[in-house]
């Protein structure tokens, strides 16, 4: 029997050495077949598990949870090493408050294994990741009237959409801090206090020369432009597809404020995701 098959069958040991040694699962809401936009994955630890559920920590960002809701359908990954399996599932339960709160998830009754071309898809499930533009910012300060300007953008195409007036086309950043070079890359996963960022093998130089960076988070349709935010590189890694994995952590010390305006727009694709996938 091929090694993965073997290890794919056996996928509960695999959920338990993860458990063992304190790791965790990607988790992200089930948005359906037809869903537009890309799937916003975050990474929570694995804190026990029983026969019919597991029990994970309650997703968030710098300190403020995510508006996750009881019944909602997720789709969850599994990485061993070099290799993914995704399986659904739901939230059965949410359970305290703040940084103590947990979620409640159904165990699921198989998965099946992400093939490397596939990084993020199987037979009944794909996670699409945002795409996000990265400058190297050359001086951080400058990227506090760049943030003002992309809030404004923002805020006022909100507007227009409440109004029915508003539409989903290319935005172009209204104004451009101090910056280097342009590279894009794909929103792996958020959480803590930063985000997770694949880029192709070929920008790889790059990154290790710049350890400061203007990024442009890409949620739409769901928030109505790009988000706009500073972002410092903590660390880097060769993952099994050969792209590069940047983590990289909010800066908001230049522009403070700007932490809470990031926030809210994280909370309004949770809240309107969901309610759209309800509907």
């Amino acid at each position: 029997m091929p090694a993965s098959r073997s290890r794919t069958e056996r996928w509960r040991d695999s959920l338990a050495k993860i458990h063992e040694r304190g790791g965790g699962l990607e988790l992200t809401l089930d948005r359906g077949p037809n869903a537009q936009g890309g799937d916003l994955v975050w990474r929570v630890r694995l804190l026990d598990i029983g026969p019919d559920t597991l029990r994970v920590e309650h997703p968030g960002a710098m300190g403020m949870p995510f508006p996750v809701k009881q019944g909602a359908r997720l789709i969850g990954i599994l990485a061993v090493g070099q290799n993914r399996w995704m399986f659904h599932t739901r939230i059965l339960a949410i359970a305290g408050q703040g940084s103590q709160a947990t979620l409640e998830i159904e165990t699921p009754s198989g998965v099946e294994r992400c093939m490397r071309r596939t990084f993020d898809r199987i037979r009944t499930a794909a996670v699409n990741l945002p795409p996000v533009e990265c400058w190297s910012l050359l001086d951080p300060a400058t990227g506090r009237a760049a943030e003002i300007a992309c809030r404004t953008q923002l805020l006022d195409l909100q507007d227009d959409d409440i109004l029915g007036i508003g539409e989903t086309g290319a935005h172009e950043p209204p104004l451009l801090p101090d910056v280097g070079n342009r590279y894009n890359a794909e929103l792996a996963n958020i959480g803590g206090g930063g985000v997770g960022l694949r880029f192709s093998k070929q920008q790889a130089p790059a990154l290790d020369a710049r350890r400061c960076f203007w990024l442009r988070l890409d949620l739409r349709p769901v928030v109505a432009a790009p988000v706009a935010v500073t972002a410092r590189m903590a660390h880097t890694h060769l993952d099994s597809t050969q792209s590069v994995y940047a983590g990289m952590a909010f800066d908001f010390q230049h522009h403070p404020e700007h932490k809470t305006f990031v926030l809210e727009q994280i909370r309004r694709y949770f809240d309107l995701t969901q309610r759209r996938s309800a509907a």
